[in-house]
């Protein structure tokens, strides 16, 4: 929700199971032990990411945050229209109205490029985004100004030959976008759609985006509804905001006031502003995602920067360091493991204030379970079901690697942290995992994986410089030298550690990006070898032995000790600057490890 004063101051729908005790968002963590249920047996169609678009959250040239912060999270639509970047929009001066409308184009063609459904936001343009001062559309019935914008913006669209849906006004329900009455209003929503069904007759309109939800007892959504249908102005998608609201609840509602009214839906609904900012964490933000897979409603992230932020931090799932450097917050790792959920989505019964959303790919030989909250605490216990029709059990057993996605306050996050990795006994096809919620903003991710499956797959963080190991400008070439750099939290910083069969400790290392093995160039065992990535092999020099280091006080802290020649993984000149690249180097004695820490990382991922 792009700068709210009113708030300020104030899938897979039919196979995901929903029962009362999922609640709305609540303001306060309670405790309440509960449980969910994972029904394997149950499975429906591929995921379609519903949760994964946003309003605004790109630079104003479209430029930045880079491309994996995107692509690793699946995401896929974007709501923009220029807001805030001057003092208005038309309304105000032409000039005012391309300065926005330059923005838009910029963001449109990046999330073109990306592959994303861009949504134009006229009211945005027109310059009335809840900061500025202007007439209205229709103002004293005089038109004349917002037909002279409907042409001008419909111009632009078709000189830039653009693809995207009309969301023909953002809240107009009230008085910060939309300042008159709802009669005017509905004047100007058939004059827009009428000139763009005209000019794009294959473009969809969206609306009303209203910031109030369906039902029957809201006299504005109601009229809304009775208004578009006898004057046959239906949009094509029907949207309003969750800030705070419950997409499964108000889908329902949304059903029910359409059919009173005699509307059909043929297209999934647009939630288009979801999650208030104290929803904005990795539990909150997997509740949500569960809550809009179970509705089978598209879900945009809200927006409550303001100003030139509005236009950066992919909407709060970033945020940057001193040096302007992009770093996720850990909602953004449970929109990255979103992303990684392929296959096919089975049925979640969600419990007490707890949701989220389950998949197997027997393909890739996994099953993945993302798991929220709206605000309640206490153990969480997982049922698997069904896993008989799952490719993970071997010999009656499962293995199941819980980790938990930190809030941490709201700074930026390293990566998940494994809580315990196990082997379950399967009976009568069931198994549990418990969850022990005791912070409502964590989130947390089950993934099971046949025994036989021992990877482990972790950042490696430097102690020295809190920097992790990184493939230099995301290669995938053979021979690229590693180096340290900030934590991004992409796939070019996922590492599988995968045992080497009849040693212990040792492990090959798998970048996740790339697909090579981490390498010693030349089977060198010289101080100051190169620390390279190369196609796995099997060499003994892209062997790795951990050594565990208990210096600091940290459990998941190693030395990683290459096999050929003993030497050590080391960030040279024991440098703290991003950049700076990975060789061997003579392992140091334990004695010396508590103050010079470039060789040893820690393995957030390792339970």
């Amino acid at each position: 929700m792009h700068l709210h004063p009113r708030t300020l101051a104030a899938g897979f729908a039919g196979l995901l199971v929903t029962v009362a005790t999922a609640v709305a968002p609540s303001t306060a963590a309670h405790a309440a032990d509960t449980s969910v249920t994972v029904d394997f047996a149950t499975a429906g169609g591929a995921p379609s990411y519903h949760a994964s678009g946003m309003i605004y959250g790109m630079t104003p040239d479209g430029s930045l945050p880079q491309d994996h912060f995107f692509t690793d999270i699946k995401w896929h639509s974007m709501r923009a229209g220029g807001a805030q970047l001057n003092n208005g929009g038309y309304a105000t001066s032409l000039a005012d109205y391309q300065t926005r409308w330059n923005s838009t184009l910029a963001q449109y063609k990046r999330t073109a490029a990306l592959g994303g459904t861009f949504v134009v936001l006229p009211h945005d343009l027109w310059g009335a985004d809840g900061t500025t001062s202007q007439g209205w559309p229709g103002d004293n019935g005089d038109w004349t100004q917002f037909d002279a914008f409907v042409t001008q913006l419909i111009s632009d669209v078709r000189a830039n030959n653009m693809t995207v849906e009309w969301d023909l006004w953002n809240e107009p329900d009230g008085s910060n976008f939309w300042g008159r009455s709802q009669s005017q209003y509905l004047q100007m929503w058939s004059r827009f759609y009428a000139k763009v069904r005209t000019a794009f007759p294959s473009q969809l309109i969206v609306g009303p985006s209203s910031a109030g939800q369906p039902n029957s007892s809201n006299t504005w959504w109601t009229t809304y509804l009775a208004y578009v249908k006898a004057n046959n102005v239906a949009p094509d998608i029907y949207s309003w905001h969750d800030e705070p609201g419950d997409p499964v609840t108000d889908v329902g509602r949304a059903n029910s006031t359409l059919a009173a009214a005699g509307l059909t839906n043929t297209r999934p609904y647009q939630i288009n502003e979801y999650a208030t900012l104290s929803m904005q964490s990795p539990g909150g933000g997997a509740w949500f995602i569960g809550r809009l897979e179970r509705a089978g409603a598209d879900g945009l992230r809200g927006n409550w920067a303001s100003g030139t932020n509005l236009h950066d931090d992919e909407a709060n799932l970033l945020t940057k360091n001193s040096a302007g450097q992009y770093l996720p917050l850990g909602e953004w790792f449970m929109y990255r493991y979103y992303g990684s959920q392929t296959g096919n989505i089975v049925n979640f019964i969600p419990g007490t204030g707890t949701d989220g959303l389950a998949t197997k790919d027997n393909t890739a030989k996994n099953a993945k379970i993302l798991l929220g909250t709206s605000g309640n605490t206490g153990n969480v216990t997982v049922n698997l079901t069904g896993l008989n029709t799952t490719s993970v059990v071997e010999n009656g057993q499962v293995r199941a690697v819980l980790q938990r996605v930190p809030y941490n306050n709201g700074t930026a996050v390293t990566g998940p942290v494994t809580v315990s990795d196990q082997t379950l006994t399967v009976s009568n096809n069931a198994a549990s995992v418990t969850v022990p919620y005791t912070n409502a903003k964590d989130g947390y991710t089950v993934t099971l994986l046949p025994p036989s499956n021992t990877t482990v797959s972790t950042v490696a963080v430097s102690e020295n410089s809190g920097q992790c190991l990184d493939d230099t400008n995301l290669s995938t070439a053979n021979g690229t030298q590693y180096q340290q750099y900030y934590c991004e939290g992409g796939y070019q910083q996922m590492l599988d550690f995968k045992p080497v069969a009849g040693k212990t400790d040792t492990y090959t290392v798998v970048n996740e990006l790339s697909g090579k093995c981490l390498d010693v160039s030349g089977a060198s065992t010289a101080d100051g070898a190169a620390v390279i990535q190369y196609t796995c092999n099997g060499q003994t020099n892209q062997q790795f032995t951990l050594n565990p280091v208990t210096a600091l006080g940290n459990s998941k802290d190693y030395q990683l000790v290459a096999a050929h020649s003993g030497k050590c993984v080391d960030v040279s000149n024991v440098s703290t600057a991003p950049g700076a690249l990975i060789h061997q180097w003579t392992c140091d004695a334990a004695s010396a490890l508590s103050t010079k820490k470039n060789q040893i990382w820690q393995l957030t991922g390792k339970g």
